[in-house]
């Protein structure tokens, strides 16, 4: 019986499938199963599947689409692995990858994990702009939980790992289409369990490839954070404001400016700090350029979504609900 069950939603990515499967044939440890959840894709990866289940323990399920958090439930109604890590398509795998989450599960004292993402080498520099600003502590980077002191640490499900019995003690993921991962952490941590984030238990992760799409990603981020408020009241802090109040801000400093030139070092003041923090990570000039309009995206997309959202839900009493449902993955 492998020790740890993989499972990994698709939704018409079969060439991100493909190369997944292949980072798993790196592994140098291999006490693994793997089961890939077709969610209602017209771009089928059974094929893919297929051709690698010949090297690597690896199983294909379809079902109608019913968003991220089913999939995954599917996956994991078929997995005998002790524990669950759940990553999304677009990952790759470092080659010890396996080994060194082994190594920390074997004696682990918390009931469910996280780990961060890096950008590979091989990545475009939109993508390596648009992931460093994803975890940079300058962005929401903090929010999403990157490091454990900002708030309680909230794993998410692009390198997320729990336990099998503790999966199913809180019935897995609910049918949210966005923020369903943290939805999912903060029950667990609410029913009593104990989460970890792991360092070194890093993979790749490709993020979004033009801003346009990045947009709609963040966006939705902000949404989901209020959905979140009215499902787990008390959640939201100073910190999930930020973007909001970025998003007001600067356009009013922007006119001030207009009257007030000196006012005008606090427009550069951002993009400045933004370049330079991209420059030293990312040692890439064009990633750390774009890493600019990323941020820019980053905020007004969050804050701007977070806005919407608050009015539609606390104004008008709208219920839960996303943006894009139908171009989202256009």
């Amino acid at each position: 019986m492998p020790f740890i069950s993989f499972i990994i939603p698709v939704y018409n990515r079969p060439q991100e499938v493909d190369e997944l499967l292949d980072s798993f044939s790196r592994q140098t440890v291999k006490d693994f199963e793997i089961i890939v959840v077709e969610d209602g894709s017209t771009l089928s990866s059974q094929d893919i599947v297929d051709e690698w289940s010949g090297s690597l323990t690896v199983r294909y399920i379809f079902q109608p689409n019913a968003g991220p958090g089913p999939a995954r439930n599917t996956g994991a109604s078929e997995a005998v692995g002790e524990w669950l890590i759940f990553l999304d398509s677009d990952c790759l795998l470092p080659p010890d990858y396996t080994e060194k989450v082994i190594s920390e599960l074997k004696s682990a004292d918390f009931d469910c994990f996280g780990g961060p993402d890096r950008p590979h080498e091989g990545f475009n520099a939109t993508q390596k702009a648009i992931g460093h600003t994803m975890s940079s502590f300058l962005t929401t980077g903090g929010i999403r939980g990157g490091k454990e002191k900002v708030d309680k640490f909230y794993p998410r499900s692009f390198n997320l790992g729990v336990r099998n019995s503790v999966f199913h003690a809180i019935n897995g993921f609910t049918n949210m289409r966005f923020g369903e991962d943290i939805d999912f952490s903060m029950r667990l941590l609410e029913a009593g369990y104990k989460t970890a984030l792991l360092q070194d238990v890093w993979i790749w992760h490709k993020r979004r490839t033009n801003f346009r799409s990045f947009f709609k990603q963040v966006f939705n981020s902000g949404i989901a954070r209020i959905n979140l408020e009215a499902r787990h009241p008390g959640t939201t802090k100073l910190v999930h404001l930020l973007p909001s109040c970025f998003s007001i801000g600067y356009p009013i400093i922007f006119i001030f400016a207009l009257f007030f030139p000196v006012l005008f070092f606090l427009l550069l003041l951002p993009p400045i700090i933004v370049f330079i923090d991209a420059l030293v990570a990312l040692r890439q000039l064009k990633s750390a350029i774009l890493a600019i309009p990323a941020f820019f995206t980053q905020m007004y997309g969050y804050g701007t979504g977070f806005i919407y959202a608050w009015i539609k839900r606390n104004i008008f009493k709208e219920k839960e609900f996303n943006a894009f449902e139908e171009s989202f993955y256009k």
